[in-house]
């Protein structure tokens, strides 16, 4: 009989898997923001447009260092 209830125990204990990857639950708005915009690029968006526009912003970020350090 022990050994039933034991297996029993054993079965009802099974936490189930967290997700993870995209379906993970996120609690920082920065992660869950990016991943929202990850996702609509993914299903939404024209292919790399969200990449092309990162690359810009950084650049136009590097420029405006690059030209802070050169006047200094």
């Amino acid at each position: 009989m022990k050994y039933l209830v034991d297996a029993i125990k054993r079965i009802l204990r099974k936490e189930l898997p967290s997700p993870v990857g995209r379906w993970r639950i996120e609690n920082c708005n920065t992660a869950m923001n990016q991943k929202i915009d990850l996702s609509n690029e993914d299903h939404c968006g024209p292919c790399g447009k969200y990449a092309l526009d990162k690359m810009a912003s950084n650049q136009i970020k590097r420029d405006i260092v690059n030209a802070d350090i050169a006047h200094k």
